[in-house]
């Protein structure tokens, strides 16, 4: 339990977000990881942050992949959008707070170019608090 690998692709349509989050639901209960309620929230909440980006940053079609193991969940957005997403403040950001939240709830989250777009990640961990992939004491 507790490990897996799962890639989905996305028309683009505002539906696609909800169907996104289903999926993440879905797969961690599969996985054996929906007994810890705040992971699957959190995931689900990124996820939509992601997707929602996806949406509206790029003109195609964007595909999620989730992966589990070693106490780590990983979940990337893939998209055909060249823009990188930025870490605004969320104090005063009349958008782009959805990073933020990415950033703050996030073991780590990162963006790499893949030939005409780019994926978006971040992982979780996956095994509670002070746990295996867990964020370190003073970690951001």
């Amino acid at each position: 339990m507790g490990a897996g690998h799962l890639s989905v692709e996305y028309d683009p349509r505002p539906s696609a977000v909800r169907e996104a989050r289903a999926e993440v639901r879905k797969q961690l209960e599969g996985w054996g990881l929906a007994e810890r309620d705040d992971l699957v929230d959190t995931a689900e909440l990124l996820v939509s942050e992601l997707a929602t980006n996806a949406l509206l940053h790029s003109a195609g079609r964007f595909t999620l992949t989730l992966s589990a193991a070693h106490g780590v969940l990983r979940c990337e957005v893939a998209d055909s959008g060249r823009h990188t997403p930025q870490v605004l403040d969320a104090g005063v950001a009349e958008s782009g707070r959805g990073m933020f939240l990415v950033a703050a709830l996030a073991l780590r989250w990162g963006c790499h170019q893949d030939g005409a777009g780019k994926t978006v990640w971040f992982e979780l961990g996956t095994c509670g608090a002070g746990g295996c992939g867990g964020r370190l004491p003073g970690e951001l």
